[in-house]
């Protein structure tokens, strides 16, 4: 890892060479003609570099070459024709470069060819017609995604009899789809989704229940204009996806839907699609995503379809769906994301609807909801996005609003909302968008909000408010627009109003502020001198508890111990919120002192039925590891109506403290130290464990430091045990958005891979000081585009600016020397696909050797 330079034209001299492997680093230039006189090679791979140039074409001269792996570089040009003389190929793969012009008819003349992977390039012209399939007999793998190819699908590609994947996407094909496709025998991935012209016939669709491993089938951005056909219920009972969006479908979605008894996802979105959604729905229990929005169905949303227990997002927006929301929808546990916008639903929201805990997205906008929002809205702990914009909604808002810790856009304009705007919006710090316009608002802004650093967008026009306008912190960037319909309103010339009225009785005013410093002063001096004798007393305990723990060979936390319900009580001044640590969607953690002077954190679960596997599933997993950086547990308090898990106290709060308070920071060798912390965490969790555990949520939120800052991965809801080391499973909740890897957001698949997705984003983030959700990276980019894009010639640019000025004894170079391996192993355990990522036991030993680097003394570098 972190090799960096050319390739040396005497390369050539290693004759005796048979692997060539040097991937996954930051080699660069043009790739050495001198690499064919390796004529002992079997593998190549120089993958993930940043290689420029052309294909030698004389690398044709390798006869014994099974494996040519030159993905993801800069390569330009031609796929030279010469690679058609490699005769005992079985893998050729040239994804993600800017390769152009035609794909030689010579690679398909290979009859041992397993893999060709030319996905991502500029290659244009014809798929070779005459040879394809007939010379592939052992062809498993053809991807040529994103290209500009063009021409008909050859039907010669049923002759690979093997084929299991075929990924056409993403260029212009045009004709008809082949029914000879549906020959393929072994195939379990087929996309020709967003092909220009080509035309899907019913046919085909008819015809494909003749492949009996069919897993994935995904035809988007083509032309049906069918109905779908009955025989969809035929297709392979191993089938998890389908993916049919912008087809033009007609007709009703067929009652035999419901056979596909194994289906994770299905979208057939932005169709023509009619009628009503059936009820055959109700037996796809495996369902996890639905997709029927921008359709013309209509009718109800049947109860039947409330049954599917699995859906993590249901999006059937721009319908003409009506009637009641079902009440029943509440028994969607799992339900991350609903979209139900632009339809004609005309009843009250159901009260028991807000209950949805595992909630992030919301859009009801634009229908005729009515009634009044409840109190407990702030049950939803995890939603992210609620837009209820353009409905009948009334009454007040809430004040219990202000409990959706994690909302960062909230829409609830056009609607009939009346009373004061509720001050409590302030305690949402996470709060990017509000628009409160256009509704019966009758108070003034509460200047609280002047708080919310992260607010973007703000408009509360068209109301009845009155008073004076915020004008700092996030207020200073807002213009008349925001404010405009509110006559009552006044506040700086920007704005628009008029000036506010000087209050009167100045002097007054005067004596009441000395007044109050005064009693302020007293009380100070009383709390000082509470505070000091609270010290006096906290060191004779700990003085006897220490003469107690004399000649201990063991820690009180390293010991089982029962505590009752009385004692926690007792520890946590009767869970009072003066011991409030923090708050979340499992319910509250509270500092607690036991008897014997051990501080403790107390997770109290919130008292649902729902929620007994999550909490069980964490009690279980941690009541078995033993890590140094795992968090311990010291107990569990289960009754009937009281649930809570009695852990280990750190005194240093979580790593997302340290990252984003201006009140402390940790220098390079403090982050690299956590990091390490943490892989040796996910190490013991994947491989030193009975079994493999993925641990789901890896992010800085539940990474907790101890007194001496040595790091604790936390919080094991949602973890997954598998049945070994290369197992995956199917997972009906998902983790925090943005730490999600690819195949667990988009279809709930997991491996102790995803894990290591999670960790490479936490690295970015520990040494950018950026939050993956950010929206500010350049041109639209997510962190990984931005960081790539930034690497290697401006990392100082993406650094967190405080690590370049600390007082730690590291020179300059030193650090963008570290922080350039860091940014490039995080690159790579961020791979989409999973099995390219890399093990934690390897990012693990990368790190350490990082940190021995940077750890040396100064006159030892070079």
């Amino acid at each position: 890892m972190g090799l960096q330079g050319t390739l040396p034209p005497h390369i050539g001299n290693l004759s005796f060479l048979l692997s060539l492997d040097l991937s996954d680093n930051l080699l660069g230039g043009d790739l050495p003609m001198e690499l064919s006189k390796l004529r002992r090679l079997k593998t190549i791979n120089l993958s993930t570099n940043r290689f420029g140039g052309t294909i030698p074409w004389s690398l044709g001269g390798l006869s014994g070459l099974r494996e040519l792996d030159l993905g993801h570089n800069r390569l330009s040009g031609e796929i030279p024709i010469e690679l058609g003389n490699l005769n005992a190929l079985e893998i050729l793969v040239l994804r993600f470069n800017k390769l152009s012009g035609s794909i030689p008819k010579t690679i398909f003349n290979i009859s041992s060819l397993r893999v060709i992977e030319f996905s991502f390039n500029e290659l244009s012209g014809n798929l070779p017609i005459t040879a394809l399939g007939s010379q592939l007999a052992n062809l498993e793998w053809l991807d040529v995604f994103g290209n500009n190819l063009i021409g008909s699908i050859p039907p010669s590609i049923s002759n690979a009899s093997k084929l299991e994947v075929l990924e056409l996407s993403n260029n212009t094909f045009h004709g008809r789809v082949p029914d000879a496709l549906s020959n393929l025998p072994s195939i379990r991935n087929l996309q020709i989704w967003d092909n220009g012209d080509l035309v899907v016939p019913p046919s085909f669709l008819a015809s494909l229940t003749k492949c009996t491993h069919l897993e994935v089938l995904e035809f988007s951005s083509t032309l049906v204009e069918a109905a779908l056909p009955s025989s969809i219920g035929n297709l392979s009972s191993s089938m998890v996806r389908i993916q049919a969006q912008k087809c033009g479908l007609i007709g009703y979605i067929p009652d035999a839907v419901g056979n596909l008894s194994n289906l994770v996802g299905l979208d057939l979105s932005s169709n023509r699609l009619s009628g009503s959604i059936p009820r055959a729905i109700r037996r796809l229990r495996k369902l996890q995503g639905l997709a029927l929005d921008g359709n013309e169905l209509h009718g109800p949303i049947p109860d039947e379809l409330c049954e599917l227990q699995a859906l993590v997002e249901l999006s059937l927006n721009n319908n003409s769906l009506s009637q009641q929301v079902p009440e029943c929808l509440a028994k969607l546990t799992s339900l991350q994301a609903l979209y139900l916008q632009s339809n004609q639903f005309s009843s009250a929201i159901p009260s028991s609807f807000w209950n949805q805990r595992s909630l992030i997205t919301l859009n009801m906008a634009g229908n005729r909801l009515n009634g009044h929002l409840p109190p407990h809205i702030s049950n939803l702990k995890a939603l992210v996005e609620m837009n209820l914009a353009r409905n009948r909604l009334s009454g007040d808002i809430p004040a219990s609003i202000g409990g959706l810790v994690n909302l960062q856009y909230l829409y609830m304009d056009q609607n009939h909302f009346q009373g004061p705007i509720p001050d409590t919006l302030a305690s949402i710090v996470t709060l990017k968008s509000l628009d409160l316009s256009s509704n019966n608002l009758s108070s003034s802004i509460p200047k609280s909000l002047e708080s919310l650093r992260d607010l973007q967008y703000f408009n509360v026009s068209h109301n009845q408010l009155w008073g004076e306008i915020p004008s700092k912190g996030s207020f200073e960037q807002f213009s008349s627009d925001s404010f405009k319909g509110n006559p009552a309103l006044c506040g700086l010339p920007k704005f628009g109003f008029p000036s506010c009225p000087q209050p009167r009785g100045k002097k007054r005013g005067q004596k009441h502020l000395l007044i109050k410093l005064l009693i302020l002063l007293i009380l100070f001096l009383v709390v000082v001198a509470i505070a000091a004798l609270f010290v006096v007393m906290i060191c004779c305990r700990k003085r006897k508890v220490d003469e107690r723990s004399n000649g201990r060979e063991e820690s009180p936390l390293t010991k089982w111990r029962r505590i009752s319900l009385l004692e926690l009580q007792r520890a946590t001044n009767g869970f009072d919120d003066c011991n409030l640590l923090g708050k979340g969607s499992f319910g509250r953690v509270y500092k607690g002192e036991l008897a014997d002077g051990i501080d403790v954190a107390v997770k109290v679960f919130n008292d649902l039925e729902e929620e007994e596997e999550e909490e069980e599933a964490e009690c279980e997993i941690l009541c078995n590891l033993r890590h140094r950086n795992l968090i311990k547990i010291v107990s569990i308090c289960y009754t009937i109506d009281f649930k809570a898990l009695v852990l280990e106290f750190m005194p240093n709060g979580s790593l997302e403290k340290w990252l984003y308070s201006h009140n402390y920071f940790l220098n390079i060798l403090q982050r690299l130290n956590i990091v390490i912390d943490v892989a040796s965490a996910l190490e013991y969790l994947h491989h030193g464990y009975s079994i493999p555990i993925v641990h789901c949520d890896v992010k800085p939120e539940n990474v907790l430091l101890d007194g001496d800052l040595v790091a604790r991965l936390s919080d094991f809801g949602i973890s997954k045990l598998l049945g070994g080391i290369d197992s995956i499973t199917r997972t009906l909740m998902l983790g925090t958005i943005g730490y999600i890897a690819p195949e667990f957001g988009g279809e709930g698949v997991v491996s102790i891979k995803s894990d290591v997705y999670s960790f490479g984003i936490l690295l970015m983030e520990v040494f950018t000081r950026r939050k993956p959700t950010e929206e500010s990276f350049d041109k639209g980019m997510d962190m990984k585009q931005w960081v790539t894009a930034l690497l290697p010639e401006r990392v100082t640019e993406l650094v967190d600016a405080n690590l370049l000025v600390d007082e730690a004894r590291i020179n300059l170079k030193a650090k963008v020397d570290c922080i350039l391996s860091i940014m490039k192993l995080a690159l790579a355990c961020c791979i989409d696909t999973p099995k390219d990522r890399m093990d934690i036991r390897d990012v693990l030993s990368n790190l350490k050797k990082i940190k021995s680097q940077i750890s040396k003394p100064r006159h030892l570098r070079i």
